[in-house]
């Protein structure tokens, strides 16, 4: 479409009057059309602060004193024709920075947890405005780059300004039983070459593993000084591993902070919410004491043993059973495991070893199939000890995956008493999410904010997340409640799938799943 064009002597074009006379009314509709617009979208950020942008609206559509479209003007064209690529890529990452910010973003399902609710492969169209949108805590960024642009490995995005959080009205609220996508709670420090486990597990974990090999060293005279709720040395793990982690950047790397929403995107199910008593026993989830239903592909690891040497499950008994490739692990295959499955009561055959054992992750319906499998000889699940630790570590209770709890998730505006029994489970709560300084002195009391006290009023929304896949999750169980700042949005269905263990003539891209609904059920 020819540019439309208003003829005005030199000397009104000078003028702001001249500038204003002879502008065609399409040109008003536009600019009205256009200021409505932007209207709302401020009054929706609830940032009025933005309103001054109406100006250079004004002077795009009508008064036209600064040259937007200069290069248009050029005699050279190969100048016309690069600044019309500029125009047009510089056009679409800021429409994709406000799609991707405020309405709606891509998620690839990178692992297991959720299957077989949702799969290794999938797709998912993530809608912000399901449960509001978030204005960005970094607003100076990259589109489509979650933390790092590709390739370069720099960050895709400024640090400087950082706003607070702030949460735009939307459609609705998370409900129980929501796939809700969220940034990872404990991502917010990171070092880049070990990434997994998180970095508070990572420095716990070799903290731990150093002080035990040298007790001689940190324990002289047999003295341990820590709160009695916690493993007696938990502050001394910790302090350890994370001297280890930060001093040893050629193992670990650089140990980097990132913003909220600048952390890892993770996808699970909302299992318990604000105000809830949460618990777990024997896999089991209990709100307030009553069993909740269990989602229909909700998933439990199984060790699984054939009846002969000779005998192994191939590909047909999996696909069969529904087991995808990442989740299948033949424990018998390595001599180091020969201990667990002794542990497990799996029996040795005639040459001292073991028939091929499985770890399977099942449904129910895949282990009411295997059951019926004649050469499968004995089946045991997967006790709960064998996740690791838990939420919060070195917690004294000594909770497992499969039996965890009873703990109360925390609601905006709810007051809650401070003990030495229950604090290690709120410390982070308090500290790092809620930005207060939290001190405990030696003798027990505790300070927030330099004042001695033992209730705190909680500002925001919690929420407790966990991966159908229920033995093969890392979720709250491992790190924790998951707080309101950190919801990005709620998937609504699955437009692509791609099944990396099968060919691209043996059923590669899933095209039954192509625009699935993600439902609670």
């Amino acid at each position: 479409m020819e540019e439309e064009k208003t003829t005005i002597s030199p000397e009104k074009e000078k003028s702001i009057k001249g500038r204003f006379s002879g502008v065609r009314k399409s040109r008003w509709i536009r600019f009205s059309i256009a200021c409505i617009a932007y209207i709302a979208f401020a009054i929706w950020l609830d940032n009025y602060y933005i309103l001054p942008g109406l100006l250079v609206l004004l002077d795009i559509y009508i008064t036209r004193f600064i040259p937007w479209t200069f290069w248009k003007k050029s005699k050279n064209k190969a100048t016309r024709k690069t600044m019309e690529w500029v125009d047009a890529i510089l056009y679409a990452l800021v429409a994709v920075y406000l799609i991707n910010t405020f309405f709606f973003q891509n998620y690839k399902i990178p692992s297991s947890s959720l299957e077989k609710t949702l799969l290794v492969g999938d797709y998912l169209f993530v809608s912000k405005l399901s449960f509001g949108p978030r204005v960005p805590n970094t607003p100076l960024s990259f589109p489509l780059a979650q933390h790092t642009m590709p390739v370069i490995n720099t960050k895709s995005y400024i640090e400087w300004p950082q706003w607070p959080y702030h949460r735009l009205k939307g459609l609705g609220q998370v409900e129980r039983n929501d796939i809700v996508v969220f940034n990872f709670p404990a991502g917010d420090t990171v070092a880049l070459k070990v990434q997994n486990p998180d970095y508070y597990t990572l420095c716990y974990g070799i903290g731990r593993e150093i002080v035990s090999r040298n007790k001689e060293i940190y324990f002289p005279a047999g003295d341990t000084v820590a709160l009695k709720v916690q493993n007696p040395n938990y502050s001394l793990y910790c302090k350890v591993g994370w001297e280890t982690v930060n001093s040893n950047k050629e193992e670990f790397g650089d140990i980097v902070y990132r913003p909220v929403d600048r952390r890892e995107n993770y996808v699970k199910r909302c299992i318990g919410m604000p105000g809830d008593n949460f618990e777990i026993r024997n896999n089991q989830v209990y709100i307030d004491g009553k069993p909740l239903k269990n989602p229909k592909e909700m998933q439990l690891n199984y060790y699984v043993m054939t009846s002969s040497p000779d005998i192994r499950l191939g590909e047909s008994n999996f696909r069969e059973l529904n087991v995808s490739g990442d989740d299948r692990f033949l424990v018998s295959g390595d001599r180091n495991n020969d201990d667990i499955l002794e542990y497990l009561g799996f029996p040795r055959n005639a040459d001292m070893g073991f028939n091929p054992v499985y770890r399977l992750p099942l449904t129910q319906e895949a282990l009411n199939k295997l059951k019926s499998y004649k050469f499968i000889t004995k089946i045991v699940p997967e006790p709960g000890d064998f996740g690791g630790d838990t939420y919060p570590l070195g917690y004294y209770k000594k909770w497992t995956r499969a039996d965890y709890g009873p703990v109360w998730i925390p609601e905006r505006g709810a007051v809650l008493k401070l003990t030495q029994d229950n604090l290690p489970i709120y410390e982070r709560v308090i500290r790092n999410y809620e930005g207060n300084d939290l001190q405990v002195k030696e003798d027990g009391k505790i300070y927030i904010n330099g004042k001695e006290t033992d209730m705190y009023q909680f500002k925001m929304n919690y929420y407790m997340m966990l991966g159908d896949n229920r033995d093969n999750s890392a979720d709250s169980r491992s790190w924790g409640f998951v707080p309101e700042d950190h919801i990005v949005g709620k998937p609504l269905f699955v437009w692509l799938s791609i099944d990396k263990d099968r060919g691209w003539f043996d059923g590669r891209i899933r095209f039954d799943r192509f625009f699935k609904c993600v439902t609670k059920d």
